[in-house]
C-alpha cells in the first residue's frame, strides 16, 4: 500500500499548477467546477469549520473561504499544499485557513469525533486509498458533525470509460480484452502501466462503502452529463451568459437523475451523518491511524 500512496504523492508533487488550472481549463471543466460549487454552496454555511481532504491548489478553498468558512487544509502533496497558500492568498482569503497539514486522507481519524462541521473530500481522495476506502468513508463521516455533511467526489468508472473511448480501445488493443475486462469490472487503474493511479467507481459501489456508516446520502450527482458532448457547442452556449445560466441550470438538474449517476467522469455526492453513532464505529474509524500528522502552518 505505501508503494500507491508514494505513486499518488510523486504524482501532484510533479503536476504542481496543472491541477490549478484543471477546472477550468475548457467549458467542460468549468461546468464541473460549477456542479461542485453549487454542492458546497448548499450544505455549508457562514461560520462552519470545515476539514478539506486533498485540498490541492486551493479552487475550493477559495470558495470555502468565499461561503465564509473556516478551513483546516490537508493534502498528500506538500507541494499542492505550498500552492494552495500561494492561491489563497492572492485571492484575498488567507484567514479563513486555520492549518495547513501534509496528510494521507486515510489519517483522518486523529482529529475528534464530530470535529467539523462539514469535511469535503473534492477531487477524488477516496479514489486514491483502494482496499481502505471502506473504513477512510467511514473516519470521514465520524469527524464530521453529527447531522452534518460529507461531500465528496470520486472518479466514475462507467462515465471516464465512455468519455476516454478513444484512449481505452488503445489499451485493449495493447493489453488485450481480458486484461481490461478485469480493469471495468473492478475500476482499478494500478495493473495499466503508466496509468494514473487510481480507483474508478460505480455508484452502487459508492453506496456500498457508506453500508453501515450511520449516515444517508442527501445528493447525488454526476460530473458532467450533457456537457461532455459536442465541445464545440458547449463553448458555443457558454459564450452567451443568459444561456449559460439557463444551462447550467439544467445541467445540475439532470446530473442527479438516478439514471446519470454513472454518466460523467466523476461521481459527486453529500453524505449526512446521523445524530448519533452506535457504539463501536468510531473506535473502528479512528484505528486507521496509523501514519500521524505534521502541521505546515
Amino acid at each position: 500500500m505505501q508503494d500507491g500512496v508514494d505513486r499518488v504523492r510523486t504524482h501532484f508533487d510533479a503536476i504542481g499548477d496543472v491541477e490549478w488550472e484543471r477546472m477550468v481549463a475548457t467549458p467542460r471543466d468549468r461546468v464541473s467546477f460549477e456542479l461542485h460549487r453549487r454542492l458546497l454552496a448548499e450544505h455549508v454555511q457562514a461560520g462552519d469549520r470545515v476539514l478539506e481532504v486533498g485540498a490541492g491548489p486551493g479552487r475550493f478553498t477559495i470558495e470555502l473561504a468565499r461561503l465564509g468558512a473556516r478551513v483546516v487544509v490537508t493534502d498528500i502533496s506538500s507541494v499542492q499544499l505550498e500552492l494552495n497558500e500561494r492561491h489563497v492568498r492572492e485571492a484575498g482569503c488567507a484567514d479563513a485557513v486555520e492549518h495547513r497539514i501534509v496528510q494521507d486522507v486515510r489519517d483522518v481519524a486523529h482529529f475528534d469525533n464530530g470535529e467539523f462541521d462539514a469535511v469535503v473530500a473534492f477531487g477524488g481522495p477516496l479514489s486514491y486509498v483502494f482496499e481502505d476506502a471502506e473504513d477512510t468513508f467511514h473516519a470521514l463521516v465520524f469527524v464530521t458533525r453529527p447531522e452534518r455533511h460529507l461531500l465528496a467526489s470520486v472518479m466514475s468508472s462507467v462515465g471516464s470509460f465512455r468519455y476516454f473511448l478513444p484512449i481505452a480501445l488503445e489499451e485493449v488493443e495493447k493489453y488485450g480484452a481480458e486484461f481490461y475486462d478485469r480493469v471495468m469490472e473492478t475500476g482499478d487503474l494500478r495493473g495499466i502501466p503508466g496509468s494514473h493511479t487510481c480507483q474508478m467507481y460505480r455508484w452502487r459501489e459508492i453506496e456500498a462503502l457508506a453500508a453501515g456508516a450511520h449516515g444517508r446520502f442527501v445528493a447525488a450527482s454526476a460530473s458532467n452529463c450533457m456537457s461532455l458532448a459536442d465541445a464545440d457547442v458547449v463553448a458555443a452556449i457558454e459564450a452567451d451568459p443568459d444561456r449559460w445560466r439557463w444551462f447550467l441550470d439544467w445541467e445540475a438538474q439532470l446530473c442527479r437523475e438516478p439514471g446519470a449517476l454513472d454518466g460523467g467522469t466523476h461521481i459527486l455526492f453529500a453524505f449526512r451523518r446521523d445524530p448519533e453513532p452506535p457504539p463501536g464505529l468510531w473506535e473502528r474509524a479512528r484505528g486507521r491511524n496509523k501514519a500521524g500528522w505534521r502541521p505546515v502552518r
